[in-house]
């Protein structure tokens, strides 16, 4: 640690580092653009200047630029000199003649970086009045908006973008002060964090089109912290809400989630929340709507009177849901919803995380990975942040050969030169090609059962106790030794896989790739599907197909279906006649979904926006959310139906129920310490969700009663509805709004780091669960190679970012990007059936299932026999990736069978 002098203050602060990071995280207010604390230093903007003294006797000085001038022992620099703020004073006056006087129409208004260091700059008048330099602006796509006119070439967009993210299509065009960032063609940016640029712009170029259609002010939202509920990831999220309506999800810091950013799918796919297919009242027949009293009435009445009940889950449900649901119709008839595979899998990969002995890594112990094996898993469509943080493992490799040729690792742009001499290996082997392809090192393209395959060969080689599938090819020996040797020698090297494969072989195989690798700091994490997985997998209970039997078998003759569409799960026929069988059948859920359809008793839940609960990610990290606006009667969360149905709850609020929860399972014991409980209060307040500066509050609802009215009352979390409260000293994990004397914008989270780019003082939020010990034995249950047989073809489900997830679907944006449905098919497989792009081919399986018919799309990267499908199954065919089909090419003139669109 080096100590330095910063305007006659004395800091301890770690040498080498760079000033302006250091100046930032001791609370000192120094302006920046270009710099960002995930991208490090450029030195483009100039505007963070600062006085370098030479020694003590040094009275003068020299400018020097804070973000490119490391800490060194012994170091004098002034903040406050005169010479210091009038270079930034007039910089910025420079930055700013070509910016419009547009602040009170930009939507960037309030929390806007460029007004937070124009003001911290102390320029306050415009002296330039000759002519603006004006852009056209182009069409982004439904998730960005595009004002050109307002950039400052700070080039933060294009760095982030195309050098953190890897896209292709956002360039800077021009030269000097006329400088274009955008596509060389409008259309809707490609790369799938491209939301983020809302957040990384410092000025209104890239503004959130979503919040476009129903803006507010900052500080007119009303916001609490949430968690992301598109993916298992668990990431972050800010939502604010205004007039009963949710506006938009910005990105909330956590030092091990997140960080800064979010995938487009996190950021853009809460609209479902404000949907017209919400369902908001209770109906009995799906026609009758019936009030809240007479809905709970019927619900214990139809309890009481069953002959038996058996209640299904949800894996997008929270665990206290879930646990209420199954105290309500006891363990024995508890199922956690999930269709039997993914069952199998999940509870496979939470078997291996608690008792394997390899460390699961939270996002940010990803991105420090020196080598990389991705076993059959497109990790972009499947847990698109993930994918983030493995692009920039990548570059570990240059950020070594920096350290050995004494480059400092936030001299941005000086590492990323070294990458086109060295970068960190990534191997992917996946059924096609993948977004991460770009920055692999080597590529293997299989079924399965081969990706499995060649999984238990990289084991072996790595050691030889490991068993070893045989008859496997030169060509995959030779793979399989190199990716062997990378892994070997690197000192934290990460095995990736998941479910998306619904394969248990390809699991097993990446478990025995981990256990087989002789480094201490070896790390293995696996993608799962939906935001409360691995929490529900936990909490065990039977399969889907035995809750079927029960009800066929007239075992029982009631079901209470959880948040839960089954026709995603199991094939229509059977979910039809199961649903049919059952003499009753209650759904509470938030959406309509065609499993709604079938319901005696309708319920209307409440989104993750309006209720409460514990979700469990990937990394087994317990986290909670809260409700950011209070639900509208008769909308309730799903624990509150499921406990009202009880004859005696023992549980009347949240809290209590979290606490059961953790009583009845070990592995959850640690949840009831995630957040504080509805009792917290700092010197007897509780947490406003509304900002300080909440306008128009007694005039908001003036229409329906020119009376203010109360606020709602919140029983179960530690935030008031209101602006009354206290939020000083309250943990930062719980802070509904960032921000800090002179930082409105979301630049204001420097301030509540532990150092830039640390962890929140307090702790980032959440708890890890457990942490892996023992070991397991080697898995040898391995698959025969995949052989394509004549005239078969093996189902291949393809997960994508915008077309695989159920929620954000009903999400309008989302729903524009949502891939066409395609039958992929190999070239050489599409030649033999006579189809080219576009043909329209059958689709039939075994069974009695409809034909559907599917335009062809010619993939080169899918492997011979294998035929993919994109997007979502319609109800009237659920398939695995284990089904076989065949296929035929519909004569263009006539149409054999009625075409079932996708």
């Amino acid at each position: 640690m080096a100590i330095i002098e910063i305007d006659g203050n004395h800091y301890e602060a770690p040498e080498g580092q760079s000033l302006l990071s250091v100046c930032l995280s001791f609370g000192l207010n120094l302006p920046y653009f270009c710099w960002h604390p995930a991208m490090g230093s450029v030195g483009a903007c100039r505007q963070c200047a600062i006085i370098q003294y030479h020694n003590a006797e040094d009275k003068k000085g020299r400018l020097v630029m804070a973000c490119m001038t490391p800490v060194a022992d012994a170091m004098r620099i002034s903040i406050d000199d005169n010479q210091a703020r009038r270079f930034r004073r007039e910089n910025i006056e420079l930055l700013m003649i070509n910016h419009p006087h547009d602040c009170p129409v930009c939507e960037e208004g309030g929390e806007c970086h460029l007004q937070d260091m124009t003001v911290m700059s102390g320029h306050t008048v415009r002296r330039y009045r000759g002519q603006k330099r004006t852009h056209a602006n182009q069409y982004l796509g439904p998730f960005i908006n595009h004002e050109m006119n307002r950039c400052i070439a700070c080039y933060r967009c294009v760095r982030f973008y195309d050098d953190y993210a890897g896209g292709k299509d956002l360039q800077v065009f021009g030269m000097h002060n006329n400088v274009y960032f955008g596509r060389f063609d409008e259309g809707a940016l490609e790369n799938e964090f491209s939301g983020n640029l809302v957040e990384v712009c410092p000025t209104g170029v890239f503004t959130d089109r979503t919040f476009s259609a129903r803006y507010a002010r900052k500080w007119d939202l009303q916001t609490a912290p949430s968690i992301c509920i598109h993916c298992g990831l668990g990431c972050n999220t800010a939502p604010g809400e205004r007039y009963g309506q949710l506006r938009r999800i910005v990105n909330r810091y956590n030092g091990d989630v997140n960080g800064y950013f979010l995938c487009d799918r996190g950021r853009f796919g809460y609209d479902f929340v404000n949907s017209s297919e919400r369902i908001r009242k209770p109906l009995l027949d799906n026609r009758t709507e019936i009030t809240q009293q007479a809905a709970e009435q019927h619900f214990r009445t139809l309890f009481q009177t069953a002959k038996g009940v058996i209640g299904i889950g949800s894996p997008r449900a929270s665990l206290e849901a879930n646990f209420a649901l199954r105290a309500l119709v006891g363990e024995e008839n508890f199922f956690p919803g999930f269709n039997d595979t993914e069952q199998t899998l999940l509870s496979t990969i939470f078997t291996l995380l608690r008792n394997g002995g390899i460390h699961t890594p939270s996002l940010r112990e990803v991105e420090q990975a020196d080598a990389v094996l991705i076993l059959g898993e497109d990790v972009t469509h499947s847990a698109p942040r993930l994918a983030l943080s493995l692009r920039q493992s990548a570059r570990n490799a240059a950020f070594e050969l920096a350290r050995r040729m004494k480059i400092l690792p936030w001299q941005d742009a000086a590492v990323r030169e070294l990458k086109t001499q060295t970068q960190s290996p990534v191997f992917i082997a996946s059924a096609r090609a993948t977004r991460l392809d770009d920055i692999a090192t080597n590529i293997f393209h299989g079924s399965p059962e081969d990706i499995a395959r060649l999984g238990f060969v990289i084991a072996h080689c790595l050691d030889n106790q490991a068993p070893a599938p045989e008859s496997m090819s030169d060509a995959e020996k030779a793979l399989a030794t190199t990716i062997a040797a990378e892994l070997k020698q690197a000192k934290c090297p990460l095995v990736v896989s998941g479910t998306s494969c619904s394969s248990l072989a390809v699991i097993q195989a990446a478990y025995n790739i981990a256990k087989a690798l002789p480094s201490k700091d070896k790390q293995l994490t696996f993608a799962v599907p939906e935001c409360n997985s691995l929490g529900l997998a936990i909490m065990r209970g039977g399969r889907l197909q035995q809750a079927f039997e029960r009800i066929n078998e007239g075992l029982a003759d009631s079901v209470i279906i959880l948040e839960n569409d089954l026709y995603r799960r199991a094939p229509s026929q059977k979910v039809d006649l199961f649903l049919n069988s059952a003499a009753h059948v209650v759904v509470i859920d938030s959406l309509e979904n065609e499993t709604a359809k079938h319901a005696e008793l309708l319920l209307p839940a409440a989104t993750f926006a309006e209720s409460e609960g514990t979700l469990v990610n990937n990394e087994v990290r317990a986290q909670r959310y809260f409700p950011v606006y209070a639900a509208t009667e008769p909308v309730h969360g799903s624990w509150q139906w499921l406990t009202g149905a009880m004859e005696n709850p023992e549980w009347h609020h949240h809290d209590g129920l979290t606490a059961a929860c953790a009583d009845a399972f070990p592995d959850l014991a640690a949840i009831e310490q995630v957040a504080p409980g509805a009792d917290y209060r700092f010197k007897g307040s509780k947490i406003p969700r509304q900002p300080d500066r909440y306008s128009g509050r007694t005039a908001m609802f003036a229409n329906i009663n020119v009376r203010e009215p109360p606020p709602p009352q919140d029983l179960e979390t530690p935030f008031s509805f209101s602006m009354e409260g206290v939020t000083a000293q309250v943990p930062p994990a719980l802070l509904p709004v960032i921000r800090a004397p002179g930082w409105n914008s979301n630049q204001a989270i420097n301030q509540f780091e532990e150092g830039v780019e640390g962890h929140l003082r307090g702790g980032d939020a959440g708890i890890r669960l457990i942490e892996a010990s023992g070991t397991l034995p080697w898995f040898n249950d391995i698959p025969p190679a995949f052989k394509a047989e004549q005239g078969q073809w093996r189902i291949v489900l393809l997960p994508h970012i915008f077309g695989s997830e159920e929620l954000s679907l009903h999400s309008p944006p989302i729903a524009e990007r949502q891939p066409g449905h395609y039958a992929l098919l190999n070239p050489l497989d599409a030649q033999a059936l006579g189809a080219k792009n576009g043909d329209q081919m059958e689709i039939s399986d075994s069974t009695e299932a409809p034909v559907i018919t599917l335009p062809v799309q010619i993939e080169k990267t899918l492997p011979r026999g294998l035929l993919g499908l994109t997007g979502v199954l319609p109800k009237n065919l659920q398939m695995n990736n284990s089904d076989h089909v065949t296929l035929k090419k519909v004569a263009e003139e006539t149409e054999n069978h009625p075409e079932i669109y996708l």
